[in-house]
């Protein structure tokens, strides 16, 4: 399998198929083929530590430039992949170019959920995907200027972390009854509201955004409860869709992702994908999944090299996510989704605390504030599917890996 192998999409997940294809003993020809004008970057730190310019731009990449050049990568920046035709084995560019492929790795990554109400294309408004989006948004970072944020998630709640810091006076608008709702219990959408608004921050829950106006010199948001917020620019953080359309349009099934198996395989055999596009079988929850995190975009990255060197191994990572706002660390590890009992250990006014999501008494995932070794005592523990007690769990002084029932 030296054939050439393009790779299509130039985000985490591509960034590290590259290194693990060349670490793994793959010496044949490597495109990789993105839209933005940058090798592949890390997007965690842009509503973070790029938004509040503390890191510059090279910290970003995942290897520098010359990295690619010294180890034989074909970069093709500012391009799409337009089409993919399989009984041909080629691809079309948006710039008119046709490319043979042996292999072909998809890692076409996700793009920012808009909002399909009017004055989203307003000066001043802004999404916050890449890094040129952050760039056009920091020049608005100053000091007493009033942000309107719209979405509770991570990244919505990240950059409001950032613009207190900077000074701006920012207003959270959610459209569900609590921040975060999808990714974590009440009781932790409760401590990061009080977190937000002890900060100075106007949260606001149940709010639907209707519309945004441009006044003289402002903008106003409208929410269908009649209320108006107004602001000096906007932020829309309301999730994102994963980009499955190229692979839709070729034939290869998709729900909600790009359908592979546990080796990263499509049902071409010539195709993998993975990263935030991909929805696998997870061994750990006995359905399949779609995640969009690092850890997910890394290791699947890993398998689909794998799968492309001829050495195909499975995907059995537990998921982690995690989240920086303020001076909090939240770490996840596991899916919570239909939990039936959760355990708290600590105490929330202490701003250090974890909590334990059960499902008949088996531990299926774990939220960490500031709890660096719960955290990692509890990734084997999912990954285990450990039945454990709640009574020891709930003991600060009973080491978590003893809370575990045999």
């Amino acid at each position: 399998m030296g054939g050439p192998i393009i790779i299509v999409g130039a985000g985490h997940a591509a960034g590290h198929l590259v290194m693990s294809l060349r670490a793994d003993g793959f010496s044949g020809s490597i495109t990789v083929i993105g839209e933005e004008p940058h090798v592949p970057y890390q997007r965690p730190p842009l509503s973070k530590q790029y938004l509040g310019g503390e890191v510059g731009v090279a910290k970003l990449y995942l290897r520098p430039v010359e990295w690619y050049r010294d180890a034989g990568i074909d970069l093709i920046s500012d391009t799409a992949v337009t089409g993919i035709d399989r009984a041909a084995k080629t691809i079309a560019l948006s710039d008119g170019r046709t490319l043979e492929y042996d292999q072909l790795a998809l890692t076409t990554g996700s793009r920012v959920r808009t909002l399909p109400i009017p004055g989203v294309d307003l000066p001043g408004v802004f999404y916050l995907r890449t890094i040129q989006d952050v760039d056009r948004i920091r020049e608005h970072f100053v000091a007493g200027r009033r942000l309107a944020i719209i979405g509770g998630g991570y990244i919505g709640l990240e950059a409001t972390a950032v613009a207190v810091k900077k000074g701006l006076v920012v207003t959270v608008l959610e459209m569900d009854t609590r921040v975060m709702s999808r990714v974590v219990a009440p009781i932790m959408s409760e401590f990061f509201e009080d977190v937000h608004r002890t900060a100075g921050v106007d949260v606001r829950t149940s709010v639907r955004v209707t519309g945004i106006v441009r006044n003289e010199d402002s903008l106003s948001v409208c929410s269908d409860d009649g209320a108006i917020v107004v602001a000096d620019l906007v932020i829309i953080a309301v999730g994102i869709v994963p980009n499955v359309e190229l692979a839709a349009a070729a034939g290869l099934p998709t729900d909600n992702g790009i359908l592979v198996d546990e080796f990263g395989r499509t049902s071409d055999p010539c195709i993998v994908a993975a990263g935030d596009c991909t929805n696998h079988p997870s061994f750990i929850y006995g359905r399949r999944v779609r995640l969009e995190s690092v850890q997910n975009a890394m290791s699947q990255a890993r398998v689909a090299a794998a799968a492309l060197n001829g050495k195909p191994k499975p995907y059995t990572d537990v998921p982690t996510f995690w989240s920086e706002q303020y001076d909090l660390r939240l770490q996840i590890v596991g899916l919570s989704q239909g939990y039936d009992d959760i355990v708290v250990r600590g105490d929330p006014g202490e701003r250090a605390f974890a909590l334990f999501y059960l499902k008949e008494g088996v531990l299926v995932a774990v939220d960490a504030i500031n709890k660096p070794m719960e955290f990692m005592h509890c990734r084997r523990l999912v990954a285990d599917r450990a039945r454990v007690a709640p009574d020891q769990l709930k003991d600060p002084a009973v080491p978590v890996q003893d809370a575990v029932r045999l």
